[in-house]
C-alpha cells in the first residue's frame, strides 16, 4: 500500500460539493482518453514490425487520441477533431453523475487527484518527447526544396507556409524542439511540473493557436496537450496565489507521497526506467531516420550533376514550335531538377491538390508527397533514370494525377544543357530544351557581413 502524508496545509479537508462534481466530471473526461481503451490502438500497436522499427510507429501511438467517428465523417461535418470530444463530455457528465449518487458520502478525493496528476504528467511527458525530438532532428518541417523555394507564396496552403517558414531555419526548429523536450522532464518529476507546466503553455499555446490559424490539422492534440497542462497548473494556482498576491507563505508541495510496499516501490522504478528507455529508443530511431533516410524527403538520388533551375528556351510539341507563354496549357515555362529523383514542372495546367499533410511514412519515393502536399504551383513528377539508354521515365506524384506518365530521352550537350525528347502525358512529342539559370538564393548565399547586436 502507499501511504500519502501532508503538510501544514492540511489537504484532507472536506471538499465542497462543487469541487467533488468537477473533480468527477475531469477524472473520467481525461481517463478515457489518457488510458488506451479504444480498440484501433491496439491493432496499430499490434501491426508495428519491432524488429523494423520506425520511429514514426512510436510516434503515432504517442499522439493516438480516441475515436468514436471516422476521419471522413469529421471532415464532412465540418467540426473538425472535436467531434469526439462532444462524446468525451457526455460520456463525462452522465458518468459523473452516477459516480456522485454512488459515492455521496465521500468527503475528498485526495489521493486520486495526485494519481490522476500523475496519469496526466507521464501522458504529457510522452507525447512532448516524440514531438521534441522529430524538431530537434528536423524531420517534421524540412529544409524546402528547389521548387518550394520558386513558388508563388499564393499557391501555398497556410499550413504549407508555417511548415516551410519553420523549416527554413533548422537551428531554430532544433530549439523548438529543445524546448519541448525540456518541458517533458521536467514534468516528469514531480518538483519540477510547475516549470514544465510554464514552457507548455508559453510554447505549445502558440503552437495550438497556430494549428488553428494555419489550419495544420492537430488543433485537437495540441488543444489536448494545453488542457492537459491547465489541469496541471491549476493545482498550483492557489499557492501562487499565496505567493505571489497576497505575499503569504506557500508550500511547495501539499502531499508527499511515501511508498511503503516494496512491490509498490518497484513499479514506480519500473515505470521511470520504461519512460528513459523509450526516450532512448525514440531519440536513436529519429536521429537513425534523419541522418540516414528522411522520411519526408525521397531518397533515391536525382540524375547527378542535374540540381537547379532551368529555363525552357525551347518547346516543341508535335513538330511545332511553341513560343514562350504563361497562359499556354502545354508550354512549360520552367524547370526544376531536385537533388533527389524528382522533376517539376512549371506550366499553365491545373494542379489537383493533394490536401494530405504529408506525415505519412512511405517506402517508395512516389508515395513520398510532402514537397508536393498543400500547394498548387508546379507539377511534381518522379522519375527511374537509365543512365545507360539515356531515358527518363516519369510519373506524377500527385495522388490525383497519378495517370500522366512521360518517356524521354535526355542529352547533355554542355553543362547547362539538357536537351528532353519523346511522348508526354497526351502521347504528343515533345522536343525540350532547357537551359540552366544560376539564380542565386539568399538563404543559401547569407549574409555578407555578421549582424551585431
Amino acid at each position: 500500500m502507499s501511504k500519502i502524508t501532508t503538510n501544514t496545509n492540511n489537504e484532507s479537508r472536506e471538499w465542497k460539493p462543487w469541487e467533488k462534481n468537477l473533480f468527477r466530471f475531469f477524472f473520467i473526461f481525461l481517463v478515457i482518453q489518457i488510458i488506451p481503451i479504444d480498440w484501433k490502438f491496439y491493432k496499430q500497436l499490434f501491426s508495428i514490425n519491432w524488429l523494423h522499427l520506425h520511429f514514426h510507429d512510436l510516434f503515432k501511438l504517442t499522439k493516438y487520441q480516441p475515436q468514436f467517428f471516422s476521419d471522413n465523417q469529421i471532415a464532412e461535418w465540418g467540426i473538425g477533431g472535436f467531434a469526439n470530444w462532444v462524446v468525451f463530455i457526455v460520456i463525462a457528465a452522465i458518468g459523473a453523475v452516477i459516480w456522485g449518487k454512488a459515492d455521496a458520502q465521500r468527503k475528498e478525493y485526495t489521493k486520486l487527484y495526485y494519481w490522476l496528476r500523475v496519469l496526466v504528467r507521464y501522458r504529457l511527458a510522452f507525447v512532448l518527447v516524440t514531438y521534441g525530438f522529430i524538431k530537434f532532428f528536423p524531420l517534421q518541417m524540412p529544409y524546402p526544396s528547389l521548387s518550394n523555394l520558386l513558388t508563388n507564396y499564393g499557391d501555398y496552403f497556410a499550413w504549407k507556409i508555417y511548415f516551410q517558414t519553420v523549416g527554413i531555419a533548422p537551428k531554430y526548429e532544433s530549439f523548438l524542439g529543445f524546448v519541448e523536450i525540456l518541458a517533458a522532464f521536467l514534468l516528469f518529476n514531480r518538483k519540477t511540473v510547475t516549470f514544465g507546466v510554464g514552457l507548455i503553455f508559453g510554447f505549445l499555446g502558440n503552437v495550438a493557436v497556430a494549428n488553428g490559424f494555419y489550419d495544420i490539422g492537430e488543433q485537437a492534440l495540441s488543444t489536448f496537450i494545453v488542457l492537459l497542462a491547465t489541469f496541471l497548473f491549476a493545482y498550483d494556482i492557489p499557492r501562487l496565489y499565496d505567493l505571489l498576491i497576497k505575499e503569504t507563505p506557500a508550500y511547495a508541495n501539499k502531499f508527499i507521497p511515501k511508498f511503503t510496499d516494496s512491490r509498490l516501490r518497484n513499479a514506480r522504478k519500473g515505470l521511470k526506467i520504461a519512460f528513459l528507455a523509450f526516450v532512448v529508443l525514440f531519440a536513436y530511431k529519429a536521429y537513425d531516420n534523419y541522418t540516414n533516410d528522411p522520411y519526408k524527403i525521397p531518397h533515391t538520388p536525382g540524375l547527378s550533376k542535374a540540381f537547379g533551375y532551368y529555363n525552357v528556351k525551347e518547346f516543341v510539341l508535335n513538330k511545332d514550335t511553341i513560343p514562350y507563354s504563361k497562359t499556354d496549357p502545354n508550354r512549360w515555362q520552367d524547370v526544376v531538377f531536385e537533388k533527389w529523383s524528382t522533376l517539376t514542372i512549371k506550366v499553365n495546367r491545373p494542379v489537383k491538390i493533394d490536401l494530405s499533410s504529408g506525415e505519412e511514412v512511405h517506402e517508395k519515393d512516389i508515395d513520398r508527397n510532402y514537397e508536393l502536399a498543400g500547394y498548387a504551383g508546379r507539377h511534381y513528377f518522379y522519375y527511374d533514370a537509365d543512365t545507360v539508354n539515356h531515358t527518363l521515365s516519369l510519373q506524377n506524384k500527385n495522388k490525383n494525377q497519378r495517370n500522366e506518365k512521360l518517356h524521354l530521352k535526355y542529352e547533355r550537350p554542355n553543362d547547362s544543357t539538357i536537351v528532353l525528347s519523346g511522348i508526354n502525358e497526351n502521347r504528343d512529342s515533345i522536343h525540350v530544351v532547357l537551359a540552366k539559370i544560376n539564380k542565386k538564393y539568399m538563404m543559401f548565399e547569407g549574409r555578407r557581413k555578421p549582424v551585431k547586436i
